[in-house]
């Protein structure tokens, strides 16, 4: 029998922008150079965030390493539904580590061909929000403080979604796991618990860390492309929303991830050595129920018994998040920044009127531009 070379029909969206930009700008789907490193056949579930995140962070790994690349994989749901035995979606050099140890492994790994003389062979771990933020932490922060030449990802669908949705530290405020209840007179998870990781690693003074969503994926891309130019402890943090565990709609998994972006409520920035250097910007900001409402997780403070003063809250963490990293572009600004502040960030908007005035001439800047 003869063979024929793959045809690949589709290679990118048929959007109009997409047709507009030239083949080697364009968003590919599919492609010959392309090397799919987790490929067809796999059991995630429908809408799976994680098969997506992992699917374009390890094959631009893959790409950046001319494809001399070795996985460490932490037990979780990427493991679970890629590799039932006798049978793995990988098609790379994979290895399943336990579920708290696969930043140590991967070290093991950099070690080895290190000794090896195999200077060209890079190396990833990965793991969920559960091996990462939990189980693996004190592995996870050893490699940082060891400055290991690894790139660790985390895919973070905050929360233990393989063992039956149970509460993580990286599960919101408020929200209903198996093991957070809505019940009492603060339901869902507690407020005031959990880790930011990305903000620990940046502690740890790190060559690179970077956060970013599948709602992104050029985003992504480029971070796990940069990453892997670099040599030292790296860590990228994704988020991957959970149709199953959050109670969402299959087919909203993006608009997901980008209403946590839009929001506030996950911010998207990179930090080289403890510093941050950049953040992507909100492009259209949203308020905090808007991203809740949508998620089962959180239908309790909706509805007959709702709970405004939660919701409240939630909203002051996305408020905090926008301030801390300056999330907001000059469309977005706020018409109550002080002048010393717009000063500073928006220096084109300068020179600006003192007192009342002032005010009143940002209030009708922001009103313009908004209504562009």
């Amino acid at each position: 029998m003869g063979f024929q070379p793959v045809k690949f029909y589709q290679t990118g969206t048929f959007t109009v922008g997409n047709r507009l930009l030239a083949p080697d700008e364009r968003s590919l789907q599919s492609g010959e150079t392309r090397s799919n490193s987790i490929n067809s056949g796999h059991r995630a579930c429908q809408g799976c965030g994680e098969a997506l995140g992992a699917r374009y962070a390890i094959d631009a790994a893959m790409a950046e390493s001319n494809n001399q690349l070795i996985a460490a994989n932490a037990t979780g749901c990427l493991e679970v539904f890629s590799t039932p035995y006798p049978e793995s979606s990988w098609q790379v050099p994979w290895i399943h580590s336990l579920f708290g140890n696969a930043a140590a492994v991967a070290t093991g790994i950099a070690a080895a061909m290190k000794v090896k003389g195999r200077p060209e062979v890079r190396v990833v771990a990965q793991g969920g929000d559960g091996g990462t933020t939990d189980i693996g932490f004190g592995c996870l922060s050893g490699m940082f403080e060891r400055n290991d030449d690894v790139l660790y990802i985390c895919y973070d669908n905050e929360g233990y979604m393989n063992t039956g949705v149970q509460r993580s530290s990286a599960t919101p405020p408020a929200a209903r796991t198996a093991t957070t209840m809505p019940v009492g007179p603060e339901p869902g998870n507690v407020f005031g618990q959990g880790k930011n990781v990305p903000e620990i690693a940046m502690a740890h003074g790190i060559p690179y860390v970077a956060t970013a969503t599948v709602a992104d994926l050029r985003d992504l891309e480029y971070k796990v492309r940069k990453a892997m130019k670099m040599h030292g402890a790296r860590y990228i943090h994704i988020f991957v929303p959970c149709p199953l565990g959050w109670g969402t709609a299959s087919h909203d998994t993006i608009r997901m991830a980008r209403l946590a972006k839009e929001s506030g409520m996950f911010p998207v920035f990179e930090a080289e050595h403890g510093e941050v250097t950049g953040v992507l910007k909100i492009r259209h900001k949203v308020e905090v129920e808007e991203y809740l409402k949508p998620q089962k997780r959180f239908a309790h403070l909706f509805g007959k018994n709702a709970h405004p003063e939660t919701v409240a809250r939630m909203q002051a963490i996305a408020d905090r998040n926008i301030r801390k990293y300056g999330l907001l572009n000059v469309h977005g600004i706020d018409a109550t920044t002080d002048d010393e502040t717009c000063h500073a960030r928006f220096p084109h908007l300068n020179p600006l009127p003192e007192g009342e005035e002032a005010n009143e001439s940002l209030r009708e800047f922001h009103v313009n531009e908004g209504d562009n």
